[in-house]
C-alpha cells in the first residue's frame, strides 16, 4: 500500500483525518470493518477527491465526517478534526450546531434529497431556520441571491416550485444552494453528479470550481470516476477495501497511479478518451461486411406526443424520426434527459403507439396492444437489458429461473433444453455454473447485468435494446460489460440499439448514431463521421462534457 504524500496530511489543515476506523455492528457476526486506518487532510480553499468503487468507504468517511452514520456504524478509532476540534465523538447537539452551518452537504440523488411535498425555496433556506441565522424574509432573500449565484435562472419563480416540476440539474442546483446558505468552510459532496447528464454534470462541476475560487470554500468530492477526479481535484485519495491505497497531488497520482488497483481505474476512467480513436477503432473493427447486411429495424416517420402539465401542454417526445439498423450492427441513440431516449425504447418494443409513423422489427409491424395480447411473438424478438440492475431482477427467483423465464413464457425447448440454454448463457456472459442457483442478493452489480445480458439472450432474440445498461454500474465494472457486449455481437452477429446520455460510450460501441434533443433528431450518421465532425453545437457540448477526454478539446 501507497504511503500518504506528506501534502495530503497537513497539520494545519481544515479538515484532518488521522487513523480512522469505522465499524458497523452486524447481528450475530463480528463487527465489518468499512473503513480502516484513513489517514488524510485538506486545506481551505483545496478540493480532494476520494475515488473508488461501491463498497471501498468513500461515502462512509464522507458520513463519518458530517456526523451520520448509520445507527449501527461507529468510528472505533482515530480521530476526526475540523478547524482543530475533534468531531467523532461530540454530544449530537454540538454536532448538529456545526453540520449543516460549518460543514454543508450535498448528496448523490437531487430529487431524494428534496421534500417533495415542500417548495423547493422553503428547503433551501432550512439550514438557516435550524441555526437560527435569519428569519423568513431574510431567508427569502438570501436564497433568491443564492439560487442566482448557482445559476438558477428565474428565482423567484423556481423558489416556489417543487422538486417534481424542476429538472436534475435544476435540483442539484437547490441542494448546492441549500448546502452554501450558511456560508460553511467545508462542503462535503457525496458523487453530486452521478445520476445527471454529462453536460449537465460538467455544469456543476464548474459551479463548485467557481465557488472554491469565489468563497474559497473547501470540497470533499466523492467519485467512482478518476477523469472527474483529476479534472476537478488538487488531491486525489484512492480508497479499496476500507483502506487507503494511493494518496497525494492529482497530477502525481494520475501520473503515477502507482498500485494496480488505481491503475484499474484510470484504465477504466474517462480520463484521455479520445472520441475519434474510439470511433475508428470501432469502424475497424466492424469492417465494411454489415454494411449489406439485412435491414433488422426501419422506423419511418415516426412521431410521439403526450399532455404534460395538467392537460395544459402537448410535448413532442419524438418529431418524424427515420432510422435503420442492420443485423449485427449498433445504432447509438444519445441525448441528455427529456431528449426522447425512452420513448424510442418504449416505441422499439411495442410499449407505447406512436401517433403516426411505422417500425417494424425483423420485418414485422410493431404493434401496440394495450394489454399485452398479441405480442408474444414480438416479445421474442426484441429483449432489453435495463439500466439497473438491482432493480430489473426478481429477487425472489433464482439466477437460473431469471434467466430461464423467457424461454418458458415463450414455451421453447422442454425442461432439460432450457437449463442446457440457462448453463450455456451463464458460461457465455461469463458466470460460473454454480450462480444458477444463486439468488441476485449474492450478487454483485455486474453480475446482476450479466444475468440481465443473459436472460435477453435466451430467446434468441432479433433485436436487443440496451437502455443506459452500465451508467448504474462502477466504472471498472462497466469496462467489463461493455467488453461482453462487444464480445456477444461478434460472436453471436446481435443486432444492438444502444441507449445512453453519454457520448464516449457511445463512440465505442455504436456503428451508427443518432443524437437526440428535445424530440428532433439533430445529428445523425456515422460513429467516426459524428464524433470526427460534429455539426451542431449540441453533439460538441455533448463531446466537450466527457471529464479529463481528449474529445473535449473541440470547439463549442
Amino acid at each position: 500500500m501507497s504511503s500518504p504524500d506528506p501534502s495530503v496530511t497537513d497539520a494545519g489543515a481544515l479538515l484532518s483525518i488521522e487513523d480512522v476506523v469505522v465499524d458497523f455492528d452486524v447481528p450475530g457476526r463480528p463487527p465489518a470493518r468499512v473503513v480502516d486506518g484513513v489517514n488524510l487532510s485538506l486545506s481551505a480553499g483545496r478540493v480532494l477527491a476520494l475515488v473508488g468503487e461501491s463498497g471501498s468507504g468513500k461515502s462512509t468517511l464522507a458520513r463519518t465526517v458530517t456526523g451520520t452514520l448509520a445507527e449501527n456504524g461507529r468510528v472505533a478509532g482515530g480521530r476526526v478534526l475540523f478547524g482543530g476540534r475533534q468531531l467523532n465523538g461530540l454530544p449530537d447537539k454540538q454536532y448538529r450546531a456545526i453540520r449543516g452551518r460549518e460543514i454543508g452537504y450535498i448528496p448523490q440523488d437531487a430529487l431524494l434529497g428534496l421534500n417533495p411535498l415542500l417548495p423547493v425555496g422553503v428547503q433551501a433556506g432550512e439550514p438557516l431556520r435550524a441555526h437560527r441565522l435569519a428569519n423568513k424574509a431574510e431567508r427569502r432573500e438570501r436564497v433568491l441571491d443564492l439560487f442566482a449565484k448557482v445559476g438558477l435562472r428565474n428565482p423567484d419563480k423556481v423558489f416556489h416550485a417543487y422538486p417534481h416540476e424542476l429538472s436534475g440539474g435544476m435540483c442539484q442546483r437547490v441542494l448546492i444552494a441549500a448546502a452554501m446558505s450558511t456560508g460553511p468552510g467545508l462542503l462535503v459532496a457525496d458523487e453530486p453528479t452521478t445520476a445527471l447528464d454529462v453536460t449537465v454534470q460538467k455544469r456543476i462541476l464548474d459551479l463548485l470550481g467557481q465557488l472554491v475560487a469565489d468563497e474559497g470554500l473547501s470540497i470533499l468530492l466523492i467519485t467512482h470516476d478518476l477523469g472527474v477526479a483529476a479534472e476537478r481535484a488538487d488531491e486525489i485519495a484512492v480508497l479499496k477495501d476500507g483502506r487507503l491505497v494511493r494518496s497525494g497531488r492529482a497530477a502525481e497520482v494520475i501520473a503515477d497511479p502507482g498500485d494496480a488497483y488505481t491503475t484499474a481505474l484510470l484504465r477504466s476512467s474517462s480520463l484521455g478518451f479520445d472520441g475519434a480513436a474510439a470511433a475508428a477503432r470501432r469502424q475497424e473493427l466492424r469492417g465494411t461486411t454489415t454494411s449489406k447486411a439485412p435491414i433488422v429495424v426501419r422506423a419511418e416517420n415516426v412521431r410521439k406526443t403526450f399532455v404534460a402539465h395538467r392537460g395544459r401542454e402537448t410535448v413532442t417526445a419524438v418529431a418524424d424520426a427515420s432510422f435503420e439498423v442492420r443485423r449485427g450492427t449498433t445504432l447509438g441513440v444519445v441525448g441528455e434527459s427529456g431528449s426522447g431516449k425512452t420513448t424510442v425504447v418504449r416505441l422499439l418494443a411495442g410499449l407505447s403507439a406512436p401517433d403516426s409513423g411505422t417500425i417494424e422489427v425483423a420485418g414485422e409491424p410493431v404493434v401496440h396492444h394495450r394489454r399485452g395480447a398479441g405480442q408474444g411473438a414480438l416479445y421474442r424478438k426484441v429483449q432489453m437489458v435495463y439500466q439497473d440492475p438491482f432493480a430489473s431482477l426478481n429477487p425472489r427467483a433464482t439466477v437460473g429461473a431469471i434467466i430461464e423465464e423467457p424461454l418458458r413464457g415463450h414455451k421453447i425447448g422442454d425442461r432439460d433444453t432450457r437449463r442446457r440454454r440457462v448453463a450455456e448463457l451463464l458460461d457465455r456472459t461469463g458466470l460460473s455454473a454454480d450462480v444458477a442457483d444463486r439468488y441476485t442478493a449474492e450478487l454483485s452489480g455486474g453480475q446482476r447485468q450479466r444475468v440481465a445480458i443473459a436472460r435477453a439472450l435466451a430467446p434468441d432474440p432479433e433485436l436487443v435494446i440496451l437502455d443506459e445498461p452500465v451508467s448504474a454500474l462502477d466504472v471498472t465494472v462497466q469496462r467489463q460489460i461493455l467488453d461482453l457486449l462487444v464480445e456477444l455481437q461478434h460472436d453471436l452477429t446481435l443486432t444492438y440499439v444502444f441507449i445512453s446520455h453519454d457520448l464516449g460510450v457511445i463512440a465505442e460501441m455504436a456503428d451508427e448514431i443518432l443524437v437526440l434533443h428535445h424530440g428532433d433528431i439533430v445529428e445523425r450518421g456515422s460513429a467516426i463521421d459524428i464524433i470526427t465532425a460534429p455539426k451542431t453545437d449540441y453533439v460538441k457540448e455533448l463531446l466537450a462534457s466527457i471529464p479529463g477526454a481528449v474529445a473535449a478539446t473541440v470547439s463549442v
